[in-house]
């Protein structure tokens, strides 16, 4: 993929964007409100099972429902928010069926991959982004308010990153740059971080309730927040 040329032009077209979003689930609806709060256009969503399409509505009320082929052809900036595990074959198949555009943004939310997941798009002129925001996602309106604030990391080629860093502003959060070749390790990092927290408090909070206590998260919470917080004081910077 040829870069060349594509800076003013991509600049332009990022500052309001007709997005189409790919996938109802916890992490598309919310990004595509968030995007949207910062007046760019959703052109359409795709949803498939009732309680996506539920989803959709509740996040992205009177934005139509299309099929991905369509959502592709009228879109600026496509949004691939879909199961990680998914991704790859979803990318290649549409590109099997010539659907990429030239000049069209493509950007993908999975935590594991950078951009070279894109390469079917980016084979047919497309242009790749790789932005996955650093939060856990209820697929609500309380989202929103997580993004603020929040780390995302954005991988893309060099002249691309400031698009990404642009949109994810845009949403509120703070761009970090992470390197195609580090996305594993970010995503062991995310995972890590997610799964432990959640089952350590389940555990804690399962045996409070086992003796009767009620509410047993409102008591762990302070606890909970203050520990966490401890611990990322803690973090060693790495030498220069």
């Amino acid at each position: 993929m040829s870069l060349d040329g594509i800076g003013e032009d991509a600049k332009r077209r990022s500052g309001r964007l007709g997005i189409g979003i790919i996938g109802a689930g916890k992490v598309g609806p919310v990004i595509g409100a968030a995007l949207a709060s910062a007046g760019h256009a959703i052109v359409g969503i795709s949803a498939i099972s009732e309680s996506s399409r539920e989803r959709a509505d509740a996040m992205l009320h009177g934005v139509p429902i299309l099929e991905i082929p369509d959502i592709i052809e009228r879109s600026e900036l496509v949004i691939l928010a879909v199961p990680a595990g998914e991704l790859a074959s979803l990318v290649a198949g549409l590109g099997v069926t010539g659907a990429w555009q030239p000049g069209q943004l493509v950007m993908h939310t999975a935590a594991e991959f950078g951009t070279e997941v894109l390469a079917p798009a980016t084979a047919s002129g497309a242009i790749p982004l790789a932005i996955h925001p650093a939060v856990s996602f209820t697929g609500t309106t309380i989202d929103l308010a997580q993004l603020v604030g929040a780390y995302f990391a954005v991988t893309a080629p060099g002249p691309v990153q400031p698009i990404g860093q642009a949109l994810v502003v845009e949403m509120g959060g703070e761009p970090i740059i992470v390197a195609e070749r580090d996305r594993v390790a970010y995503a062991e990092a995310i995972a890590t971080a997610t799964s432990f927290s959640s089952a350590i408090v389940d555990q804690a909070t399962t045996l409070l309730a086992s003796i009767g206590i009620e509410s047993p998260g409102t008591i762990l919470g302070p606890l909970v927040r203050s520990s966490v917080e401890n611990a990322l004081r803690r973090v060693p910077r790495p030498e220069l």
